[in-house]
């Protein structure tokens, strides 16, 4: 009797295992869908301005005159530095994101 419940167990095993496959196999989609989704939106986003425009900002926001300009890199990131010079006369500092 041992020997006909062995195939049976297997049998078992074997259609849980194709049962389970298609769930398998949507969850893998559904990440990888979800992946290029996410992939995507960063590269919408991620526009590098250059210093000029970064400038340009910097005056619109200020509506001062610009005395120098720097970029740095902080890691991965770059920063425009823009030291302004305000129409009351003080002298601001202005840090813009290259990547907008």
């Amino acid at each position: 009797m041992q020997h006909s419940l062995a195939p049976i167990t297997e049998r078992r095993a074997c259609a849980d295992r194709v049962r389970r496959r298609p769930r398998v196999l949507a969850r893998c989609c559904a990440l990888a869908w979800l992946g290029a989704c996410l992939l995507a939106l960063s590269s919408v986003h991620a526009r590098e301005i250059d210093v000029q425009e970064a400038i340009a900002q910097a005056q619109q926001q200020t509506q001062g005159k610009v005395l120098s300009a720097q970029t740095l890199r902080l890691g991965k990131r770059k920063i425009y530095r823009i030291k302004i010079l305000t129409p009351d006369g003080q002298v601001r500092i202005v840090q813009i994101a290259a990547e907008q």
